[in-house]
């Protein structure tokens, strides 16, 4: 497994199919560890991934950090991470079709290889990129979705983006913050079930 993602990140390094190579840094390929009970597919790379080349290192992925180890989970031992698209969008952009469409070989690689029983999709763009559109996230969130033949039948759950719950500090009953607790409890639910 190992061996095969790293084949698919030497490629990534030498990608040039769009032009977000161009302005890029790093690629921002993945981290955690391969894990076939859960994987989390993030949006694109902001400013302090392009500088790390690796997903979710800023404040949201303190937080991710957090929201994880609040159940007992952690990207060093549970989960692998990486994102829709490897290279950062100007201006943390969301990413045009066709940076999706040049960057879906190597998202559709990592499925292929890990074959996760679990992915969470974090944030709209994860979600359209692999589900198309069902719906907004707050919508959404929260509810498994049946992967199909992309996925390897993997059960699927849109969460809220870090990054969103940063911006929305309230911890109230049905706010972002609570909802992504109820959430989380209910993926580790699922993932002691694996």
């Amino acid at each position: 497994m190992y061996e095969e993602l790293k084949a698919v990140r030497e490629k990534c390094l030498s990608c040039k199919k769009c032009g977000l190579a161009e302005s890029r840094h790093n690629i921002v390929f993945d981290d955690g560890i391969p894990n076939p009970k859960l994987m989390l597919i993030g949006e694109a790379p902001g400013f302090y991934e392009d500088k790390e080349g690796k997903p979710f290192v800023g404040k949201a992925g303190q937080l991710l950090d957090k929201i994880f180890a609040s159940v007992g989970l952690s990207r060093d031992k549970d989960v692998y991470i990486c994102n829709t698209i490897k290279c950062r969008p100007p201006e943390n952009r969301n990413p045009l079709p066709e940076e999706k469409e040049a960057c879906w070989e190597y998202l559709k690689a990592q499925i292929d290889i890990i074959r996760p029983k679990m992915i969470l999709l974090c944030g709209n763009v994860a979600v359209q990129s692999i589900l198309g559109s069902v719906g907004g996230i707050t919508r959404i969130r929260g509810k498994w979705f049946e992967g199909g033949e992309n996925v390897h039948g993997a059960k699927l759950m849109p969460i809220f983006h870090p990054s969103y719950l940063l911006r929305n500090d309230s911890r109230e009953k049905g706010s972002p913050k609570w909802l992504m607790w109820q959430d989380i409890q209910e993926i580790r639910r699922e993932y002691d079930k694996l």
